[in-house]
């Protein structure tokens, strides 16, 4: 049986021939000490309060959702804000647990009275999950949300509106 194929056009065999090194070659060596790619050399940690900002964050942006964390810690945290120098807590009803590919978040939501509960606790899964995994990386392997109270429209907010004097 006869070889039909093509000779190698330049002219070798497969044989590595040694390039004379030059400043444009001497740069590109130096690249590639280390190895591999430069963004993947290191750590990164991502702190849990990180994450139950973003989620937080995440969370009130739904519809429906009217604030989020218990009765007790609302009060607590509506006090803490009044404060001088004081700043109001996004983290204030989401609990976290951040390993080093994964977190898993608790959510206690305040919905609004009217609202599809499931509806809201749907659509702040699907808002939170792609936040955090879009701005930290971490896979979210769950999101646990307990619904702890009903705002009624009637109702007073335990923190109004400053009022202008």
């Amino acid at each position: 049986m006869t070889d039909m194929t093509e000779p190698n056009r330049s002219g070798t065999s497969g044989v590595e021939t040694e390039v004379p090194e030059t400043s444009g070659t001497r740069k590109a060596q130096m690249t590639r000490r280390g190895g591999g790619d430069p963004g993947a050399r290191g750590r990164t940690t991502i702190a849990d309060g990180v994450v139950e900002k973003i989620a937080g964050l995440a969370a009130r942006d739904v519809l429906g959702v009217h604030a989020l964390g218990s009765g007790l810690s609302r009060t607590f945290g509506a006090v803490r804000d009044r404060v001088p120098g004081g700043s109001k807590s996004v983290t204030r009803g989401v609990k976290v647990e951040v390993g080093e590919v994964q977190t898993a978040l608790d959510l206690e939501l305040v919905v609004d009275y009217g609202v599809s509960i499931s509806d809201v606790a749907r659509a702040v899964r699907e808002n939170v999950i792609a936040a955090v995994e879009r701005m930290t990386g971490l896979e979210v392997v769950e999101v646990n949300i307990a619904v702890s109270d009903v705002k009624l429209p009637e109702e007073e907010d335990e923190e109004p509106e400053p009022r202008l004097q």
